[in-house]
């Protein structure tokens, strides 16, 4: 049975990526036969490369897509460096689920109506007498400083979130003893001697950002340039084209994307690189001579304050927005509230938001029998999934890989564009789940099993009784990212679905391009709260499974002392 369903996992989130790529290829060179392109020719390719204004939205690309991984990396890279193993730490690690359940469109829709010309941030700077900042605007400027804050806000979290794990690993603790002992002061042994180590153990983390940001869509929609906008939109204005003798023009497109992303990822590896090898010398040079640091204040605003803030902000400022009848400009809050949006969209949206849970169930309950079903197999036979291909679909472009995919499907007659959509919703929710869960089987004890299965249990009583309770947290929190994962799915949608089928998120994107901001907000803060409940719903059933088999297992202990005492008095 594990052995099928490791086959099933192969066959369903990994061999599509193989056509997937061939799809992208060869209509890139104009070969489509059932559009009547039979012969090989390099014209798409000549568009593609004489199309005005496509090195500035290269640059916008690499602008935004670098400069947010660069800065969310940094951000990291401060905020472990003065809090890890802090008492502040603590109070920030417990608000990095909710922020990162938050998905990217929500969140880019709270920051364009937060740092909006006449958003919530320009009318406070305005009530305080500072109306002339009020034409700096963050939402579609040319240069792209706006998708690149948003972009670097959203996935510091996500960083720091990988990065708890490592450190535990290294003994932060440990290594700063030890580092003092030699006369290192605290953050020339972060520079020195974790630095070196935390880095490449993140880089798979750091590969996905940038490849997010640099080829984002739907997050670059709503808040990234417009004239001319990111190659990713370029892309997908091409793609959108009516004229389907243009496709080959969106291959080529695409190739350009996946080619431009590889190479950034390149750069980045090389840039580690060059820092860590190059500069060993001045690692192991040993601590500067002059090494007075700075006491820090017991009471100083804190360096992660923005990305709670602004986060925090975002979720009551939606709230607001879809209650508001009448705001001017520069009010700060509505003059006149009213329930009519919601009222008026309450039956699109309960069909937008059934159409979306159903997916994303189907598809994160497949994905989870199925990760479920490789870790065994990787446990039991010492052979499994390697990282490389895992990542395939977090580093690719999403543009890229559907664009073949969609191709492919194309090929196979009938309209099962549901089918399409779930599926491609199980290719981007896989691995998120198993880099979720893998966590778990790797610290299982597997001596368990051996000691369990030589008190008379079979294999399925094992893992029931002795390995589920153990992975069960896992489960259930892999469970609830996957659910969120596939909520937040555009592309896929979009893509396999031909625009057949509409989610929350989809017309979330649609209507944060120019609609009623009453409206939009309705959507966004729909969008932003679905995934928090099914997280919130993740922590309470941990807890009561917890306190279930601790109730539980007090009551044996008390029957079973209850009946040893009662042998004991009756002889």
């Amino acid at each position: 049975m594990i052995h099928l369903l490791f086959i099933v996992a192969l066959v369903l989130c990994f061999l599509p990526l193989l056509p997937g790529m061939i799809g992208l290829l060869l209509p890139s060179i104009s070969w489509i036969p059932t559009l009547g392109f039979d012969g090989v020719s390099l014209t798409a390719l000549h568009a593609v490369a004489t199309w005005p204004n496509l090195t500035v939205s290269i640059a916008l690309s690499l602008l935004t897509g670098l400069g947010s991984t660069v800065l969310a990396l940094f951000f990291t890279y401060i905020i472990l460096r003065r809090y890890w193993e802090t008492a502040r730490w603590l109070n920030l690690e417990r608000t990095l689920s909710p922020m990162l359940a938050m998905p990217h469109v929500a969140f880019a829709i709270g920051f364009a109506l937060l740092f909006a010309p006449t958003g919530w941030f320009f009318r406070l700077l305005d009530s305080l007498g500072l109306s002339e900042l009020a034409g700096i605007g963050l939402i579609q400027d040319s240069y792209g400083i706006g998708l690149m804050l948003a972009l670097a806000i959203k996935e510091t979290p996500f960083l720091l979130i990988m990065s708890i794990p490592i450190l535990k690993q290294l003994n932060v603790g440990q290594l700063c003893a030890v580092s003092a002992s030699l006369g290192y002061c605290h953050s020339e042994a972060w520079r020195k001697v974790i630095l070196p180590q935390w880095l490449p153990k993140l880089r798979l983390s750091l590969f996905a950002v940038a490849a997010y940001g640099l080829s984002v869509v739907d997050v670059a929609l709503i808040l990234g340039p417009t004239r001319p906008p990111t190659l990713s939109i370029l892309v997908w204005q091409w793609f959108n084209d009516p004229e389907l003798h243009q496709l080959p023009r969106a291959a080529a497109g695409a190739c350009l994307l996946l080619i431009t992303t590889a190479a950034s990822l390149g750069f980045i590896r090389s840039v580690e690189w060059a820092c860590l090898r190059l500069q060993r010398g001045w690692m192991t040079k040993g601590p500067r001579a002059t090494k007075h640091s700075k006491r820090m204040p017991h009471r100083h605003l804190a360096l992660y304050s923005p990305f709670i803030a602004i986060p925090a902000l975002i979720v009551p400022l939606l709230i607001v927005w879809s209650f508001a009848q009448r705001w001017r400009f520069p009010d700060l809050l509505p003059t006149r509230y009213s329930a009519r949006f919601w009222q008026q969209e309450l039956p699109t949206l309960a069909e937008l938001m059934g159409t979306g849970l159903l997916l994303a169930l189907v598809s994160s309950t497949v994905a989870l029998l199925l990760v479920i079903a490789c870790l065994e197999y990787r446990q039991k036979y010492r052979r499994g999934l390697p990282v490389w291909l895992v990542a395939i679909p977090l580093v690719t472009p999403q543009l890229s890989l559907l664009f073949g995919i969609q191709i492919v499907t194309y090929m196979i007659p009938g309209q099962h564009y549901w089918l399409w959509v779930c599926w491609s919703h199980l290719i981007f929710v896989f691995p998120y789940m198993y880099l979720a869960l893998d966590g778990a089987w790797r610290s299982y004890d597997t001596r368990l099993d051996q000691c369990s299965r030589s008190l008379g249990l079979t294999a399925w009583q094992t893992w029931w009784r002795v390995k589920r309770p153990q992975v069960q947290p896992a489960i259930i929190f892999g469970l609830a990212i996957g659910i969120s994962v596939s909520l937040a799915q555009y592309l896929p949608t979009q893509m396999l679905g031909a625009g057949r089928i509409s989610t929350l998120t989809t017309e979330a994107v649609a209507l944060a391009s120019g609609q009623d901001r009453r409206v939009m907000a309705i959507y966004g803060l729909l969008q932003g709260v679905l995934p928090f409940v099914f997280f919130s719903l993740a922590i309470v059933a941990n807890r009561l499974s917890y306190r279930w088999r601790h109730y539980r297992q007090y009551s044996l202990q008390t029957l079973y002392s209850s009946n040893k005492s009662k042998e004991y008095t009756h002889g």
